[in-house]
């Protein structure tokens, strides 16, 4: 009675983080042709593991067959590999999860087979690999996956009233605020900012792991637990970003390391970032 509870306690805690992490890609990826093989499906291996997949619950596609969104959001799937460990007389492989940017997500148990026909001893292998997923309710999570719209809608500020003098059709400039000067051709040249005090500076001590999305990335910690999304602009590592607690600002690397600036409650706050891509 002892051995069944332990055993029951260690599926609990491999099934729940798997199912947790899985969940949140809509589609499993499977290549009619895996990497360790000469041919395609050789020994059955592609059908078998689609087959186990959908048992499983899964929306499973062949590589070669992708649905319009996945084949433009490539990160709304995870792609299968087979790891083969295989020696002389035991065929050993298990089944491992990648997202879009090749990062292993999730990897099953080693299966392993002893049976010396070679489409047996994969089939058997594979069939034992799958069973660290038993119990498993795969659920599309959705929400996971959108990345979140971050609209500047209301960002546009009007211009000051105390506008000195007004755009007339001579080239005469026109002062706005001390801080704006515009000619009848609209050109805007704005004077030297002041800085920006910094009134607090937080260094994360937690590791944030990027996983791709669509127009930028979604960190997670080690739980995995998404805590911010960051989206791409023109700018090479710099990223809009939005964390869980609904502070939005600017996310990017300075002399190798990262951090996130934004406003709260007037307050201009400053966070060091540990991001692993």
């Amino acid at each position: 009675m002892k051995s069944f509870l332990t055993l029951l306690l260690l599926l609990i805690f491999v099934i729940a983080p798997a199912q947790e992490q899985l969940n949140d890609y809509k589609y499993i990826i499977v290549p009619k042709q895996f990497d360790t093989f000469k041919e395609q499906n050789q020994y059955q291996t592609s059908t078998l593991t689609k087959f186990f997949l959908e048992n499983q619950g899964f929306n499973v596609v062949y590589d070669d067959a992708l649905p319009s969104d996945l084949s433009t959001n490539r990160c709304l799937g995870l792609l299968v590999e087979l790891v083969n460990n295989s020696s002389m007389f035991t065929t050993k492989t298990a089944v491992a999860f990648k997202d879009c940017n090749s990062k292993q997500v999730y990897i099953s148990q080693e299966g392993s087979s002893k049976i010396k026909d070679f489409k047996g001893s994969y089939n058997e292998a594979i069939k034992d690999a799958f069973n660290s997923l038993k119990g498993f309710n795969y659920v599309y999570n959705q929400a996971a996956a959108e990345p979140i719209t971050v609209s500047f809608k209301n960002d546009v500020k009007n211009l000051p009233t105390n506008v000195q003098q007004t755009v007339s059709d001579t080239n005469v400039p026109v002062q706005l605020s001390n801080s704006i000067t515009m000619s009848k051709n609209d050109a805007v040249v704005a004077q030297k900012p002041q800085e920006v005090a910094i009134e607090n500076i937080k260094v994360s001590k937690n590791v944030y792991y990027a996983q791709g999305i669509e127009n930028g990335y979604q960190l997670v910690d080690s739980s995995p637990k998404i805590v911010m999304k960051m989206f791409t602009t023109s700018k090479p590592n710099m990223y809009l970003g939005e964390d869980t607690n609904g502070n939005s600002g600017l996310v990017y690397s300075e002399n190798g390391a990262w951090f996130f600036e934004y406003y709260e409650r007037n307050q201009f706050i400053k966070n060091t970032l540990q991001i692993k891509f």
